[in-house]
């Protein structure tokens, strides 16, 4: 059985669209900014914040819910949705990248690959089978497939031998869940490093096997600004024109609209959640330190031009007491206004598509973020 088509497209500006996806837990306007809640919550903030800040998917992480509290454990409570009390759309990562990154706890080959829990230092296997597996358990609206995801210094050699086996393990994905056989989508992963020939031919090698929807992965991971540009550039317009296309763990503001630009129309990232616990927050003026001394006694809100619970409500000289007091109220107040900012941004650019003006839009965060696009 064939699944129907889950995206549509409403309205384009050059390579950017404007669209809507079609999930078993609601429908998602693209573009889109996904907050990252890796254990099955967005650090800080509860379910009823993310509704305020107006977030419409999370992300979930596949390898970190497998080894605590379990994946058939959260099956038994109704699925991840039910478990953590979030009744939008899911998407869960594979978890390739986290594996990949243990480096030598894991072990590599044709069936999967082998490697020790960061936790406590048990021994465990991700086949691509096992992988959907365990994404069925926690019942999200899209799940990856698993691939390798080289480190942005690898050879040419090694990425070649690397998309191999994304694709194999792509197709025995596909083959452990076939379109049509439930309301989860299944996304492949385009890989091939910063080499635009292997990511064509990693692309037409996913576009055989047929997914519901395509991610650009293996950015970010240690590249030039240059060179992750250059490959979103080449390839985001390349993508399949009718299915959702998906730019894996970047980015900066700067980022995002880069990627809106070349097409593509869903993101995720920590940077907002892991800097609003670091103190640097994102404002229409530029990143903001919270902690500097400036601030001791600025009675003015965050960001004048936000409407969030914490700029509605709260000063800098407030912000700034709380941080340096290193008061947990901190955490959550930031963790609110960066996911806002995130969130408006892509709310913004869904306008400035339909309205022909993302040269704009994108013209004035390159103002506000200059170092972003270093």
């Amino acid at each position: 059985m064939e699944r129907q088509n889950i995206f549509t497209i409403l309205a384009r500006d050059g390579h950017a669209r404007r669209g809507r996806l079609s999930t078993a837990h609601g429908t998602v306007e693209t573009p889109v900014f996904m907050p990252v809640g890796t254990v099955g919550s967005v650090k800080a903030v509860c379910p009823a914040d993310l509704k305020d800040v107006g977030a419409q998917i999370i992300l979930g992480n596949t390898y970190h819910l497998y080894l605590r509290p379990g994946d058939e454990l959260v099956a038994r409570r109704g699925g991840l949705h039910r478990f953590m009390r979030w009744d939008g759309p899911i998407l869960t990562d594979s978890g390739g990248f986290q594996v990949f990154s243990l480096n030598e706890l894991r072990r590599l080959g044709e069936e999967g690959v082998e490697f020790r829990s960061h936790l406590d230092g048990s021994r465990h296997l991700f086949t691509p089978e096992k992988v959907v597996s365990i994404q069925r358990n926690l019942g999200s609206d899209v799940m990856m497939v698993l691939d390798e995801c080289p480190p942005g210094g690898s050879d040419r050699d090694y990425v070649a031998r690397s998309l191999g086996l994304t694709t194999r393990w792509a197709r025995r994905c596909r083959e452990a869940y076939p379109a049509g056989a439930g309301e989860q989508h299944l996304f492949g992963i385009v890989q091939g490093g910063i080499y635009e020939d292997l990511r064509e031919e990693s692309l037409a090698q996913l576009a055989g096997i047929g997914f519901e929807g395509y991610a650009l992965g293996g950015l970010s991971v240690g590249e030039k600004k240059a060179d992750m540009y250059r490959i979103l550039a080449h390839m985001g317009p390349r993508l399949p024109e009718n299915a959702p296309r998906y730019l894996m763990g970047v980015g900066t503001p700067l980022d995002i609209v880069t990627g809106i630009e070349n097409g593509i129309d869903m993101f995720d990232c920590v940077l907002p959640t892991r800097n609003a616990r670091n103190g640097t927050l994102y404002t229409s003026q530029g990143k903001v330190n919270i902690k500097r001394a400036e601030f001791r006694e600025d009675d003015s809100p965050l960001d004048p031009a936000c409407s969030c619970y914490t700029c509605r409500t709260f000063s800098r000289a407030y912000l700034r007491h709380l941080y340096v007091a290193k008061e947990i109220l901190s955490f959550r107040l930031n963790t609110i206004h960066n996911l806002r900012y995130f969130l408006d941004l892509t709310a913004r650019a869904r306008t400035a598509i339909e309205a022909g003006t993302m040269a704009a839009l994108k013209a004035e965060i390159a103002a506000a973020y200059p170092e972003d696009g270093a």
